[in-house]
């Protein structure tokens, strides 16, 4: 692509640049359907960046109250290396104002973010493949989900607000439950995916896994976790790793979450 940035304009992102960010992130190898966007769209805002008109860039921040997630940050590959992922970066930085910014980077963009500031904390496993069901999934309940139980859970392990998107993504999907956490199954690029997975102890989050191993038998599963223990299930599972991210945050607030419930799998590699 021949262009020079200074006719590239950023513009507030809108439902009518879903169709052109689904094309780029079909180029950068993402499953997202146009589904999936307008998910991660429900809780953001962002900017596209349009040269005559075309969407070459895309980038969001999600409001999860003290902490924004940026997320959904793209550029048409003629135009990677030309300085428009720093532009893109800088203004959903601003979006977010002084409060913690979390992401999860690729390796192609972590030298842009370290530049910014951003450190590293973790990685996050991504695994996926035809699930094979385990011989038992015992204590998982799907009738009578407690949501605002759900929510506090979640706020507990992850210090994120996300009141909104978990009563959204339990109405499309299917909710898997015990008193010590609980995930949510539902529609994701090429299958299903199981996310967010929240509870006390590894334990729980293993039959929550498989009780959706259960469900899923011999169908395409996901997930993302940054628990390495649980990953090691998935792939008996029959689950197999296919790379990840890195978790990086800048502005680190002091951490009160995780101490009662931890996180052992993302919504998504964007909205955390």
């Amino acid at each position: 692509m021949t262009t020079t940035l200074d006719r590239i304009q950023l513009v507030d992102f809108c439902a009518d640049h879903l169709p052109a960010a689904v094309r780029l992130s079909q180029q950068a190898g993402w499953p997202h359907r146009a589904q999936d966007w307008a998910l991660t769209l429900s809780q953001s805002t962002g900017v596209a960046a349009l040269h005559e008109g075309e969407v070459v860039g895309t980038a969001l921040v999600s409001d999860f109250g003290d902490v924004a997630a940026l997320n959904m940050i793209i550029v048409d590959e003629g135009l990677r290396g030309r300085r428009l992922g720093r532009r893109l970066m800088d203004a959903v930085i601003a979006r977010a104002g002084a409060r913690e910014m979390r992401l999860i980077a690729t390796q192609d963009g972590l030298p842009l973010y370290e530049k910014l500031g951003f450190k590293a904390t973790g990685d996050v496993a991504q695994l996926q493949g035809m699930v094979q069901a385990p011989l038992s999934a015992d204590g998982v309940k799907t009738d009578g989900y407690d949501l605002d139980r759900m929510i506090a859970m979640d706020r507990a392990a992850s210090g994120l607000e996300r009141s909104d998107l978990l009563k959204r993504i339990s109405e499309q999907g299917q909710v898997l439950f015990t008193d010590q956490g609980f995930a949510i199954l539902r529609d994701f690029g090429r299958g299903k995916v199981l996310g967010p997975i929240v509870a006390q102890n590894l334990e729980t989050a293993r039959s929550l896994l498989a009780a959706a191993a259960q469900s899923e038998n011999g169908s395409f599963l996901r997930i993302d976790t940054p628990v390495p223990e649980l990953g090691a299930f998935a792939q008996e599972l029959g689950l197999d790793p296919v790379g990840g991210g890195i978790c990086m945050v800048l502005h680190p607030q002091d951490a009160t979450f995780g101490k009662t419930f931890q996180t052992y799998g993302l919504v998504s590699q964007a909205l955390g």
